[in-house]
């Protein structure tokens, strides 16, 4: 897929004179008067970037802050792009600033030195990610050999590497199918895959396509919601954060007020979604809620607090068992599964990864933090 280039041009301010000669009638000595024009001032320039997101509703935030103009000294340029890696790869191009995805890139861009970092996790997952297996399989010991649909250097496939694990079944003992969820659903009604795993709506497609079909892990259990696994987060590129770093505050400070309105507007604001990523409003419902609220069996969307406290920038603890600073147990995980998988060489030190400083302007710009912390 090709990405065109938007940007804000910017044009230099033209200065303009004229003089206007008065003349004594046939006195070459006679004075004159010049008049010189005021140059206007320079209107006033947007910052511009380019964002992308796949057709996911948790992602569809962007669009509100864009219809409603709730930052208005931004211009946003959105793109919808349903491979994840496309998009990192076009963020590593120069062709895309920001991108939000699941949140477990961290390790591999910094291992495989892409210069794209975590800027803030938006939200976990309380339900919306499902492990499902067809109606014949009636054990996880009878994956051995087969297929398994996930989307391979994505979450989905540590949440079923870690749920393979624990169920006696070694990640080199299956077949792992690299898809994009529309793929994954196919796959699995088609036969194609013994398995796989799902987020909403996409498992309940599955489960209605297929009678019989068994759910056996969901991201509502304890275990998965108090380690804050599955769930997904905002990236950019390093060339925004560090030529552009007030373009990268306005972006973020733009996504947050686009959850703040969304809280106070559901409604409205699952419409604006559906319309955008061309889903049902139900839908949209089902992954983020109605309410505004925490939504069991979809996610917890974050706002700036939560999302501060998490990556370290607040102290205090969160619902659901969460807990200030919790980004580094998120990122030893995910970067000690992606050495198991052979997408990482080594470890790597959190900060390597995960850039703070639009989400810190934010927090300091509502009051939320000082310089002091």
């Amino acid at each position: 897929m090709s990405l065109s280039v938007s940007r804000t041009l910017r044009q230099p301010l033209l200065w303009l004179a004229t003089a206007a000669m008065l003349s004594a009638c046939g006195n070459p000595d006679a004075p004159t008067e010049k008049v010189q024009a005021v140059a206007e001032p320079p209107a006033a320039t947007k910052e511009s970037v380019r964002v992308s997101l796949f057709s996911w509703p948790g992602y569809g935030f962007w669009f509100i802050a864009k219809e409603k103009n709730l930052v208005p000294e931004l211009d946003l340029d959105i793109r919808i792009i349903e491979d994840p890696y496309e998009s990192f790869g076009l963020m590593s191009a120069g062709q895309l600033d920001i991108t939000s995805s699941t949140v477990e890139y961290g390790p591999i861009a910094v291992d495989k030195d892409v210069p794209v970092k975590l800027v803030t996790y938006t939200n976990p997952s309380y339900g919306t990610d499902k492990i499902i297996l067809r109606p014949e399989i009636a054990s996880p010991a009878e994956l051995v050999g087969k297929k398994i649909a996930v989307l391979e250097g994505g979450l989905t496939q540590i949440f079923m590497g870690i749920w393979l694990e624990e169920n006696g079944v070694a990640i080199d003992q299956v077949e792992f199918v690299n898809v994009i969820m529309d793929e994954a659903v196919g796959a699995m009604l088609g036969g194609d895959v013994a398995a796989g795993e799902f987020w909403e709506p996409f498992g309940s497609k599955v489960l209605a396509g297929m009678p019989g079909a068994q759910v056996v892990a969901t991201s509502a259990e304890e275990k998965w919601i108090s380690t804050a696994l599955l769930g997904d987060g905002m990236y950019m590129t390093s060339a925004l954060l560090d030529e552009r770093p007030e373009a990268a505050a306005l972006a973020m400070k733009a996504y947050f007020a686009a959850v703040d309105w969304w809280k106070q507007n559901p409604e409205e604001g699952n419409k604006i979604i559906a319309d955008a990523i061309q889903f049902s409003v139900d839908d949209v419902a089902m992954v983020i809620g109605s309410d505004g609220q925490i939504n069991k069996g979809g996610i917890w969307v974050f706002d700036k607090q939560e999302a501060g406290t998490f990556m370290g920038l607040l102290p205090g603890e969160l619902p659901l068992g969460l807990r200030s600073g919790q980004i580094i147990e998120h990122w030893n995980t995910t970067n000690e599964w992606w050495i198991k998988f052979g997408q990482a060489a080594s470890m790597h030190d959190w900060t390597s990864g995960v850039v703070t400083a639009p989400l810190a302007t934010v927090l300091s710009e509502s009051g939320l933090i000082t310089e002091a912390q």
